[in-house]
């Protein structure tokens, strides 16, 4: 399904359908404010299953990310951050960054990678931000990479829904996407380490 939802005043009658799809362990494809994303309810192993299947993932390799309301949220999810670590999320976000942490114990077991860490994302985007907060949980996310020799990811929601209308239970289209990922900061470490430059330009002070 093609689900337009307008990006600056999201009807949330299309939200509810979107979180319904969710709750019964539907695969989502949604913009933010970076790339368009692919992801599920984080409670759905099933789910988070296919998404792996689809993008190529090994969970026990791959750095797994989902998608926060705000910080509180980050907070029961991760380990306690350090009172530099929060000032530094609470500086950059909502915005186009992901902040690898220390994961929880109460994470699920298909985040717990080798290195016990979890990526954490609160993108500056109203869809998102909205699924989460209706759904009462945050949901996985991973960008949505392109095959094509120019453009590194999917930029065009129809483009999306042709190659994926099979494979994923709802394209939300908000119109055209960016081709500039998010920029991913390692925040499990003395000091905040910088592993991917995407969008964004992070402020420390």
């Amino acid at each position: 399904m093609l689900l337009n939802i307008h990006p600056d005043n999201p009807e949330e009658r299309k939200i509810d359908q979107v979180v319904a799809i969710l709750e019964k362990g539907g695969i989502v494809i949604y913009p933010t404010d970076t790339v368009y994303g692919i992801g599920c309810d984080i409670n759905n192993q099933d789910a988070i299953e296919r998404v792996c299947r689809l993008r190529k993932l090994n969970p026990k390799d791959a750095m797994m990310a989902i998608i926060c309301k705000d910080i509180s949220q980050v907070a029961d999810f991760t380990q306690q951050m350090d009172n530099p670590t929060f000032k530094l999320l609470k500086r950059n976000l909502p915005g186009p960054f992901t902040f690898v942490l220390n994961a929880a114990s109460n994470v699920p077991k298909m985040f717990r990678n080798r290195k016990r860490t979890i990526g954490i994302r609160i993108p500056d985007h109203k869809i998102p931000l909205m699924l989460v907060e209706k759904l009462g949980r945050p949901i996985l996310t991973t960008s949505l990479k392109s095959d094509d020799d120019i453009l590194e990811y999917f930029t065009d929601p129809e483009d999306i829904y042709q190659d994926f209308e099979k494979l994923v239970d709802v394209v939300i289209d908000s119109g055209p996407g960016g081709n500039n990922p998010s920029t991913v900061v390692d925040c499990t470490l003395d000091k905040p380490v910088v592993i991917r430059l995407g969008a964004g330009i992070l402020e420390f002070s």
